[in-house]
């Protein structure tokens, strides 16, 4: 396992002024990274994941947490309640064949839309990915989240339709 990337530690503010801070993830972090995702609406887990779960089975949790940092990056939003740290969002990039690109996925707890919160973990992760050396992130959104398309947008992705993928739309962005 490769060293904990200290450096992408960074405590930020939300918008109302709460304080979050958004680190790369643990393998220690696996029961808040199952509780967050247990913790998702339906519609939320189906953006996500693409399909109906209702908790990550054991060799997804394995590894979504136990990442090497160079070819998988993780980075969790997290929140202190009454002295226990809870994931309130998470995003992740894995690089592509070819080292030059990355896929990205993000997901925020449903109580926690609005707030800011995807936001922050998209630029660290973008900051990341090109501290990394990463020329280009991609991402596949479905064409019914409405959401993330804007998002998306407004983070300066560009959108391709590809052919025989009618469900999903393509999202590029230069790095």
């Amino acid at each position: 396992m490769a060293d904990y990337p200290q450096h992408l530690v960074r405590p930020h503010h939300l918008f109302d002024g709460t304080q979050i801070v958004i680190r790369p993830i643990r393998a220690e972090d696996a029961a808040i990274e199952q509780d967050f995702v247990r913790g998702l609406s339906d519609d939320s887990r189906y953006n996500r994941f693409m399909g109906q779960l209702r908790e990550l089975a054991p060799r997804k949790l394995q590894y979504f947490t136990e990442i090497d940092y160079e070819q998988h990056m993780a980075l969790i939003a997290t929140v202190m309640r009454d002295d226990h740290e809870i994931e309130i969002g998470v995003a992740r990039y894995f690089v592509s064949p070819g080292n030059e690109s990355c896929e990205f996925a993000v997901a925020v707890d449903d109580a926690w839309h609005g707030t800011g919160v995807a936001g922050l973990l998209m630029l660290d992760l973008i900051a990341a990915a090109r501290g990394r050396g990463l020329k280009t992130m991609e991402g596949f959104v479905l064409t019914s989240n409405h959401k993330m398309l804007k998002f998306t947008r407004q983070l300066g992705f560009e959108f391709h339709r590809d052919i025989g993928e009618g469900d999903t739309v393509r999202v590029i962005k230069t790095l």
